[in-house]
């Protein structure tokens, strides 16, 4: 206990990190607040009762991403989540098309790729703001007149501008990623109340009582600590560089690593498979009577769904790793360097070897992430409620660990470079940013 507050008496003593803070804390103060301001005309208290009779589904795994703001109707309810998709499709089309994959190389062309994404987002919010005021907002909780609705689409772009400039800000000045920690806040500010709704279930009569509500947190810490293990599992491979001797100085002839990730997908393959699994749901609920075999294909907890949510992560997490680590562009940079493998000549051989060890540990990663992703099923399964289960794997808890990790590891890097001790007696706190991995948001 001592050390910890020995610790953050020294977090609080660096005058930089403490502004970097504080501004955090404040931008995401500020975007708390706004998550509760609910839109014009809207009757909130109509949607309260039809979110809570509504009893899960699509409007319920969105909500989780925005702090429940999209089941509240609030100028926030879109989030940061048309970003996030302007900017995968802009990563994908760095992919697709050669001119953007040239402009990624250059400062100046990632200045015009990032200007791209904000004018996609805006046409993305343009698009998806009248569907969900038509399909999540109750008809009788809002004004039917078109000139509302016109006002309604305005104000959510603009809203979504909005929180995008502030985790632009949050990046800038502030601590961490903004727009991961965006999405991390919205998703830790429903984790109280899941909580606690599952303790009142778990203490009311025949709910189990408090020694199963205790093997649910221990197990929960478990997935946790494997989630940890998953985004900080790194494969070191060794790398020898030349020496050089220019005058009467000597360069090169030290040892390196290349970290390769467990995971160095991140959490896009979930996002991805998850993005497809939720097809047959929105082609469901089309219908006033769905087809049974329509409803099975649909059911989250079906063994159906889960094989094929298994399965697309596990593609995905192949596709994504091959696309983010290239091991031919690794071979290059090596090999102008002056630098090689022991024992590997360079060129093509060291490009095979790098795909051959890649290929290796993205499997168990592949899986573990796999199974990630099925376990909230597994969890309402065994009785936990659906609002709690969410936490028990998949995209939240991803999220929620690789952002906390992200964030601790630039604390610990501002506490190092002042030369006090890092958050941990042993070892150092490895983020996703620490090697080949992409996370959310870039």
């Amino acid at each position: 206990m001592k050390n910890l507050i020995d610790t953050i008496k020294n977090i609080w003593r660096i005058e930089e990190l403490r502004t970097r803070i504080l501004i955090t804390l404040g931008l995401l103060l500020v975007f708390r607040i706004g998550s509760y301001i609910v839109l014009p005309g809207v009757d909130s208290a109509k949607m309260a009762a039809s979110a809570a009779s509504g009893g899960g589904g699509i409007a319920d795994i969105l909500s989780i991403f925005t702090g429940g703001a999209f089941t509240r109707a609030s100028i926030f309810a879109l989030g940061i989540m048309p970003y996030i998709s302007a900017s995968i499709i802009m990563q994908l089309m760095g992919i697709a098309v050669p001119a953007v994959q040239k402009m990624q190389r250059e400062e100046s062309g990632r200045r015009r790729i990032n200007q791209w994404t904000r004018y996609l987002t805006i046409l993305i919010c343009v698009f998806q703001a009248p569907g969900y005021l038509y399909t999540a907002v109750d008809p009788d909780a809002r004004p039917d007149s078109q000139f509302w609705m016109f006002t309604s689409v305005m104000i959510l772009t603009c809203s979504c501008l909005f929180v995008m400039w502030l985790g632009e800000r949050i990046t800038e000045r502030g601590l961490g990623n903004g727009i991961s920690l965006l999405i991390m806040i919205g998703i830790i500010a429903v984790l109280p109340q899941s909580f606690a709704q599952e303790v009142v279930g778990r203490m009311g009569p025949g709910g189990g009582g408090l020694v199963l509500l205790l093997v649910e947190v221990v197990i929960w810490l478990l997935i946790i600590a494997g989630c940890i293990l998953l985004v900080q599992g790194t494969r070191r491979i060794p790398v020898q560089f030349a020496k050089r001797v220019q005058g009467n100085k000597q360069f090169g002839g030290v040892r390196n690593y290349i970290p390769l990730k467990v995971n160095a997908a991140g959490v896009m393959p979930i996002i991805f498979a998850q993005a497809i699994v939720l097809i047959p749901m929105y082609v469901a609920q089309a219908f006033e009577e769905p087809p049974a075999w329509l409803i099975n294909v649909a059911n989250a907890q079906g063994a159906f769904y889960n094989f094929s949510l298994f399965l697309m992560v596990v593609l995905f997490t192949y596709f994504y790793t091959a696309i983010t680590v290239n091991p031919v562009q690794l071979a290059d940079d090596m090999k102008r360097n002056g630098g090689f493998i022991p024992g590997i000549k360079p060129g093509k051989h060291t490009a095979d070897h790098i795909d051959e060890l890649l290929s290796r540990i993205t499997l168990p990663g592949a899986v573990f992430l796999g199974i990630v992703a099925i376990l909230p099923a597994f969890a309402q399964m065994f009785g936990i409620k659906q609002g709690f289960a969410q936490f028990f794997g998949g995209t939240s808890l991803l999220i929620m660990v690789g952002v906390l990790l992200d964030t601790l590891q630039q604390i610990e890097s501002h506490l190092l470079m002042r030369h006090y001790d890092g958050l941990m007696r042993s070892g150092r706190i490895k983020g996703r940013a620490g090697g080949a991995a992409f996370g959310l948001a870039g």
